[in-house]
């Protein structure tokens, strides 16, 4: 999942230095959603493992 963020995040980052700004935003927009969702489920698991 973060590996799928990051790509997302330089694929904004080549858009946004090419002029294409709607693709950029978009980009960005789903980098963050998928940054969010990976520390979540990271943190979810970290308590979960620590429990066990």
């Amino acid at each position: 999942m973060l590996h799928y963020a990051l790509v997302f995040l330089v694929i904004a980052i080549i858009a946004a230095v090419l002029g294409f700004g709607g693709i950029a935003g978009t980009a960005a927009g789903i980098a963050k959603i998928l940054f969010v969702v990976f520390l979540i489920l990271a943190i979810i698991s970290f308590f979960r493992g620590r429990s066990v």
